[in-house]
């Protein structure tokens, strides 16, 4: 599979699951926003589910197809289609033949299979082909390197998938199980709610209390919450520290940030709290303007998140590898 990039979208790169290795020496991890959504991507084609693939965000591209394949998609509904042609759902194989333009229209958002949200992956059998840098292709924003020279993707930009005896070669037509449920409640009338885990520090009270709103200032690195201010005694400076995914930090205004992929390793402001591991991919497809209210849980329950996602992702890849085999001997037998 090769694409050729007509245009960019928003913002487009290359995300794999990322380099959590290297934040010793303040290397962001990077990787796609929602793994979630990237390994649902890899498992339609019947990757790995941390390859490297492409991370659409709002906005998508336009993708030109110089060799027909199959592609999948997963993520939110970005409004994908052949140009002239039918709409590409998420959550689902799609066959495409050379020449084809992938585009992405926003009036078609959310009127295929899966809800709104940020971003959509688009994953290729074997995965996109960039050079690994510090044990990954994610395109690391702030540091400039990773993915396609470590850019977002611009007209005239060559996707290519690796070669090799081991791509796999999926059937198009194959469809994630509860695809439709996968990001519900993100563009609903009711605020998205978010698990946290509270540190020792002050405000935890007034950030459960307060429905915050999504602004503008959201991106790969953080998430900016409008809609309320935390009391002095929980926000503004402190001796530096080691802050993960998740981690709500609160500047001197008192307005949380969340922080994303791209976040730096270590911070200086207070953190009351941090989102849960199973509600990052969430965290990831929140777009401006969307309410979020947190809820309390603890260390137990949010490790018992963890495990039941990565249980229904086992059982999706099952699921997925048992219809490739049917597909293969209905083929076989010229059906």
């Amino acid at each position: 599979m090769m694409l050729e990039v007509v245009d960019g979208g928003l913002l487009t790169t290359v995300q794999d699951a990322g380099r959590p290795d290297w934040t010793h020496i303040g290397v962001p991890t990077s990787g796609a926003a929602d793994a979630w959504s990237l390994a649902v991507a890899n498992l339609l084609v019947g990757n790995d589910r941390g390859e490297a693939a492409l991370e659409m965000t709002i906005v998508g591209p336009r993708l030109r197809a110089r060799h027909g394949g199959v592609i999948a998609l997963a993520g939110a509904d970005l409004g994908a289609r052949i140009a002239g042609g039918p709409r590409l759902a998420v959550g689902r194989t799609h066959a495409v033949a050379a020449t084809d333009v992938i585009e992405f229209d926003r009036d078609e958002r959310s009127r295929g299979c899966g809800d709104g949200g940020a971003r959509c992956y688009l994953a290729i059998p074997g995965g996109v082909d960039v050079p690994v840098v510090l044990g990954s292709r994610s395109t690391c924003l702030p540091g400039g390197f990773g993915g396609v020279e470590g850019r977002v993707l611009r007209a005239g930009d060559v996707i290519a998938a690796r070669g090799g005896a081991g791509v796999p070669r999926p059937a198009a037509d194959l469809v994630w199980p509860r695809a439709a449920e996968d990001l519900a409640g993100l563009e609903g009338a009711e605020p998205v709610t978010l698990r946290i885990v509270p540190g020792t520090g002050p405000g935890i009270e007034e950030l459960l209390d307060i429905v915050w709103r999504v602004s503008a200032a959201a991106d790969r690195v953080g998430i900016r919450l409008d809609g309320g201010v935390l009391p002095e005694r929980a926000r503004g400076e402190v001796l530096t520290h080691g802050i993960p995914p998740g981690a709500i930090q609160v500047p001197p205004d008192g307005r949380p940030i969340i922080l994303a992929a791209d976040h730096q390793t270590t911070g200086g402001y207070r953190a009351p709290a941090v989102v849960i591991g199973a509600d990052l991919r969430h965290v990831g497809q929140l777009v401006p303007g969307v309410d979020v209210r947190f809820e309390r849980t603890d260390l137990a329950a949010a490790d018992a998140a963890l495990r039941a996602q990565r249980d229904e992702l086992a059982a999706g890849a099952a699921a997925m590898r048992e219809a490739a085999g049917w597909h293969r001997l209905a083929t076989m037998a010229g059906g």
